[in-house]
């Protein structure tokens, strides 16, 4: 019965209605717009580090990632081989060995992080293929090279062209090559671009004088949310005095602190906009009250009880959160989902800066369920609680004064 009137009660005075669901509505929509913003970007710079090279999940010999060294490389046996099959959320591993070397090309010279690897194989987790921008991919037979754009732009090299490679190989052995430019590739993280020289693994082993030994074994996964069970299943199947099983957050801390520490920053931009969203609404309440003093005496003096007065103006103001809520989300869905096809993309001096972080300057917008059940139920849960304001107004309400007015 309450919750009856209360429904026909907020279209008695419908431009009041209008003025309150909207004011609900935009709040629902900046604060999921902003959400699906920061979030859309932060899942893409993820994916440009994680999928572009790291992978989720990887295996090294133990202590391999605190010194990083050659040192540390270790066969691939039987057991290795088989985790595929024995460990559910592993599809494929995919071998590599990998060294920082320094690369030169006419006067021009500059380090690099040179990788061998199984061409089809790493396509397969990394889709390395489909980002070559001018060249053709490696085979298993191939002593060339693929070089990251930002290698050819301080190198100079275009495709053709020949990369001399020096480094230190496997127990202090000399390492030094001269390899042609077969392709050139492009990833979407800068930080990867500056730096990546790929070649095949068997080449790649006899230049740093490792034949048949790898120092990481990245995991191409079936099911990416299920990382801790995955590293906890290749724990238990591997060796602990042998081997180190690491998820990219292990590999990458500084990646996880920079998203804690943005995320940080944004709760207090949130609090911001809520504490604005809040003075929003509230005036809209502090209106409809002010606005319905002569109603809620008479109500009063006619004999009705003031909680149940209080009860149905705040299922009023629940029906209008509901709403405005309802129609927030309505309105977000269009405009996130373009911007999620359609991502921001900045140039210029602002492109620049964020390149020296280490970031792209793309920003899609992450379009998930949840970004805008949140911030509804948000903005619903802080209408409803200043809805109560009623309550306190009705308790100490005259029914006379009310009256006169």
């Amino acid at each position: 019965m309450l919750l009856k009137l209360a429904w026909r009660n907020i279209w008695r005075n419908k431009r009041r209605t209008y003025i309150t669901s909207a004011s609900i509505m935009f709040a629902v929509f900046f604060s999921s717009s902003m959400e699906a913003l920061q979030k859309g970007a932060w899942d893409n710079l993820i994916s440009n580090v994680v999928n572009f090279y790291y992978g989720y999940v990887q295996v090294h010999q133990d202590g391999y990632w605190e010194e990083q060294t050659l040192d540390k490389a270790f066969a691939l046996n039987p057991t290795l081989e088989a985790l595929p099959e024995t460990v559910r959320n592993v599809e494929a591993i995919i071998p590599r060995i990998e060294s920082f070397a320094l690369a030169s090309s006419g006067e021009q010279t500059m380090g690099t992080l040179v990788i061998g690897i199984d061409p089809p194989v790493e396509h397969s987790m990394t889709d390395l293929e489909n980002r070559l921008v001018e060249g053709t991919y490696l085979n298993e037979q191939d002593k060339a090279v693929l070089i990251a754009s930002g290698v050819g732009e301080r190198l100079k090299l275009s495709v053709g062209d020949t990369l001399v490679l020096i480094s230190q190989g496997y127990h202090g052995a000399n390492a030094a090559g001269k390899y042609p430019v077969k392709g050139i590739v492009k990833f979407g993280s800068p930080e990867l671009n500056k730096q990546m020289v790929y070649m095949p693994l068997a080449e790649a082993q006899w230049f740093y004088g490792a034949e048949n030994l790898l120092t990481s074994l990245a995991f191409r996964l079936k099911n990416a949310d299920a990382i801790p069970e995955t590293v906890k299943a290749l724990a238990a199947q591997l060796p602990a005095d042998e081997y180190e099983v690491m998820d990219w957050e292990m590999m990458i801390p500084d990646l996880v602190e920079a998203r804690a520490l943005d995320s940080g920053g944004n709760v207090v931009v949130y609090i911001i906009l809520y504490m604005i969203i809040a003075f929003g609404i509230f005036g809209t309440i502090l209106m409809m009250t002010k606005e319905r003093s002569y109603e809620f005496g008479v109500l009063v003096a006619i004999g009705m009880h003031r909680w149940r007065l209080s009860t149905v103006i705040w299922l009023e103001i629940v029906l209008l959160g509901i709403l405005g809520a309802l129609f927030g989300v309505l309105i977000s869905l269009p405009v996130v989902y373009y911007f999620n096809i359609n991502p921001l993309e900045f140039a210029g001096d602002y492109s620049s800066m964020m390149e020296k972080f280490g970031f792209e300057a793309v920003f899609p917008a992450a379009f998930r369920a949840e970004i805008f059940l949140t911030q509804a139920l948000i903005v619903f849960v802080l209408t409803a609680i200043l809805g109560l304001f009623p309550y306190w107004k009705i308790r100490k309400l005259e029914p006379v004064q009310a009256m006169r007015a």
